[in-house]
């Protein structure tokens, strides 16, 4: 009984050990690479498109000329159908611009300190206590 009692202690003090641990705080760093990989995970779904509508734009023409050569008769090509496929071109990107925090509106707004805390008004003057 005691060795069940002993291993069943140390598989629950064991378990703790595997609980997750809290993310890492962001950095500016992390942000920017993960905007980097978000743009270029882009960048290839682009690139993925470009490639199919070239690979049926080829399958399409062979299906064509194979139709002709066998003297079938094919609709027209429609014109929505015809347009170009749009080449997404190297992988570019430009990070966005990072704001010095005192540009980003951490502050206080201005008009809040635009006059001194303290006066040379007494406080009786300022703030006169209300007749009971």
């Amino acid at each position: 009984m005691k060795p069940f009692v002993i291993v069943c202690g140390l598989a629950l003090a064991g378990s703790s050990a595997f609980a997750k641990l809290p993310p890492p705080p962001d950095t500016p760093e992390a942000k920017a690479k993960a905007a980097e990989t978000a743009a270029r995970t882009a960048w290839s779904a682009k690139v993925e498109t470009y490639q199919l509508c070239q690979a049926q734009d080829r399958v399409a023409a062979r299906y064509r000329a194979s139709a002709a050569a066998a003297g079938k008769q094919l609709p027209p090509v429609p014109a929505a159908a015809a347009t170009a496929c749009a080449d997404p071109g190297p992988f570019a990107y430009t990070p966005a611009e990072q704001k010095p925090i005192e540009a980003a509106g951490a502050h206080s707004p201005p008009g809040t300190a635009s006059s001194p805390p303290s006066t040379q008004q007494p406080s009786a003057a300022a703030n006169p206590t209300p007749k009971q």
